[in-house]
């Protein structure tokens, strides 16, 4: 069964909706995700001749078609045709860019000052710290994709065990590199920015680089494993 998506087309001024289908259970998450590049693949397709192809913005179950110019006869037609191929729901997850998705190992420190919500957590949870540091580590996470800021990846896969929801008042200041979960999805902070998420441990490694080509270590569809130390 194809993964059910939902495709935004927006102008500067103006959002419609061009297609709504229901939301992925969390177990599909990823493979919503997956699907989305695909749709976002298909629809560069179907627009790579036009004067002005549109802006693609992949989310995580969505795409977000946005053309710079006012609605016109065109650009209307054209989402007419991104419509119909939404409406057959023939959209299948392809193969991602690389039959050999990179892996990330990130070495990081649990607990502590490096991770202050980790006792909380492991209280909330009924289990010993250790526990909840061994199943947070102990999955291959995927990539589902990179947003909020530059080099923030929403990874999928965390133990549904570990779900829990953002912290009701978010950190004026969450330090760089700090390993966090919120919801189905686990990360890590790229620079320090507030935020809500709930912080299990830190890494050192380098998310995000200006100077580097490119700038975001992360890419939709690479793995991530973290490694205690």
């Amino acid at each position: 069964m194809s993964p059910r998506i939902a495709v935004h087309w927006s102008w500067v001024t103006e959002v419609a909706l061009l297609a709504r289908l229901a939301p992925p259970a969390d177990h599909e998450l990823a493979t919503a995700a997956a699907a989305a590049r695909a749709l976002r693949d298909r629809v560069a397709e179907l627009t790579a001749d036009e004067p002005s192809p549109p802006e693609l913005v992949v989310g995580l179950e969505s795409l977000l078609v946005r053309f710079a110019q006012p609605p016109d006869e065109r650009s209307t037609a054209v989402g007419a045709r991104i419509a119909a191929l939404v409406a057959t729901r023939s959209i299948t997850p392809a193969r991602e860019a690389s039959d050999d998705p990179r892996e990330h190992r990130f070495e990081v420190s649990y607990g502590g000052e490096d991770g202050p919500d980790l006792p909380l957590l492991a209280r909330e949870l009924g289990l010993r710290e250790a526990e909840v540091v061994a199943r947070h580590a102990g999955t291959l996470y995927t990539v589902g994709l990179v947003g909020f800021s530059p080099g923030f990846g929403y990874l999928l896969g965390l133990p549904r065990e570990l779900e829990r929801p953002r912290l009701a008042s978010p950190r004026p200041r969450v330090p760089a590199g700090s390993v966090a979960v919120a919801g189905p999805f686990s990360a890590v902070y790229p620079r320090a920015t507030p935020g809500g998420w709930r912080l299990l441990g830190r890494t050192e490694a380098t998310l995000f680089d200006p100077a580097a080509v490119p700038p975001a270590r992360l890419a939709a569809g690479d793995r991530v494993r973290f490694v205690p130390r």
